[in-house]
């Protein structure tokens, strides 16, 4: 039997990273972090020749995001959804005024979910899917697996 040893992610990072195409990664960049409170890590920004911001992370959290345009990895998702996340916020209700407040498309209500989280589902201007959720401490499916 062969056995792969994964090396450690760099500092920073964690061992797994989502990556989102956008067509306009800075209008992304602008608007997730309005609406959903994250914050750019500017020192992993990458700017194209042309002076467009070709390639960056986002904090969210313990967590990172990269956002990036179209390329040989993936298609623009203004073709249909490519991608749903979720996310754990420490105050989900508070999140969900914020979003709402600054524009967002609501998909799913705030509610309490029959596996012990508290969540909304929103979508971004180029259709990804987000879910906000803050676990109420409750027994739940997941911690029984």
């Amino acid at each position: 039997m062969h056995t792969t040893n994964l090396s450690a992610p760099p500092a920073g990072l964690p061992r797994i990273v989502p990556h989102l195409i956008y067509d306009d990664v800075a209008a992304a960049v602008e608007w997730l972090s309005r609406t959903f409170d994250f914050a750019e890590r500017t020192f992993a920004r990458h700017t194209l020749p042309d002076g467009t911001l070709g390639r960056t992370q986002l904090q969210v959290g313990d967590s990172v995001i990269t956002v990036g345009p179209p390329s040989i990895h993936a298609d623009s998702p203004r073709r249909g959804v490519s991608s749903m996340l979720y996310v754990y916020v420490d105050d989900v209700d508070e999140h969900y005024r914020r979003a709402t407040a600054a524009g967002a498309t609501i998909v799913a209500p705030l509610e309490d979910r029959p596996w012990g989280d508290r969540s909304y589902q929103a979508t971004d201007p180029e259709r990804h899917q987000w879910t906000f959720a803050q676990h109420l401490g409750r027994d739940s499916p997941w911690e029984h697996a």
